[in-house]
């Protein structure tokens, strides 16, 4: 998961602080965050300022009541803001962190139990279910629950991957975006065309001479496909 960011380092280190996880690169434009099993938070520097509401937002895991209030109250003590998204009377807090990034300190909740400090990346969506089955396809990921306002794809280890009906249309590149990457005997221009067959379309976002390629889902959330590794 990629987050644009106006400073990459200082961002970096509140979502290390908070989630309790160690910063495992970094540059003067990008920094890193280890989420396991291959995963990771990569901060990168981007010029644009965030405008509207993220299309795509971390929700973190909480094992009790008090783990979750202990979360929440780390995070503001790091930065982190209560945030108004029209949310109203849930279980779970809502925070925007120093650079204005929404996201949810979750409740305790069984399904959750194996991903980590960071319970799942969801996508806002008009059609959950189609664009579950469509990240279904090339990730190879099962779909675990589908229905007309939600869906979710599920990992072994790590976050799931969910998506939740909203009114709103897109109307600015996410701030917040994937990065696939092809097994180490994979080839980049493969799973370009396979991405591409099952309806990911090619997009610029203002990338020039770069070893990956830009794409979009169906619904226009860009992503990235990286070289093997």
């Amino acid at each position: 998961m990629v987050v644009d960011s106006a400073d990459p380092a200082a961002l970096g280190r509140f979502w290390s602080a908070l989630l309790g996880l160690p910063v495992t690169g970094e540059g003067d434009d990008e920094v890193d965050v280890a989420l396991g099993d291959g995963q990771e938070l990569v901060f990168g520097l981007a010029p644009d300022a965030k405008a509207v509401k993220n299309r795509v937002h971390l929700d973190l895991a909480s094992t009790s009541p008090e783990d979750q209030a202990a979360i929440v109250a780390r995070a503001v003590a790091l930065g982190a803001k209560p945030v108004d998204i029209g949310q109203g009377d849930v279980p779970w807090v809502v925070l925007a962190d120093p650079e204005g990034n929404e996201f949810c300190v979750l409740e305790q909740r069984d399904e959750y139990a194996h991903t980590g400090p960071v319970a799942a990346v969801v996508v806002d969506a008009s059609d959950p279910p189609a664009l579950a089955a469509f990240w279904a396809g090339p990730t190879g990921l099962p779909v675990t629950r589908s229905a007309a306002g939600f869906a979710s794809l599920a990992q072994e280890a790590g976050p799931s991957l969910e998506f939740v009906r909203v009114a709103e249309p897109k109307v600015v590149k996410n701030r917040l975006h994937l990065d696939l990457a092809p097994f180490a005997d994979g080839d980049l221009p493969t799973e370009v065309a396979r991405l591409e067959a099952w309806g990911a379309v090619r997009v610029d976002v203002g990338q020039i001479d770069v070893p990956w390629t830009v794409l979009a889902d169906p619904e226009g959330n860009e992503f990235c496909v990286l070289t093997p590794r």
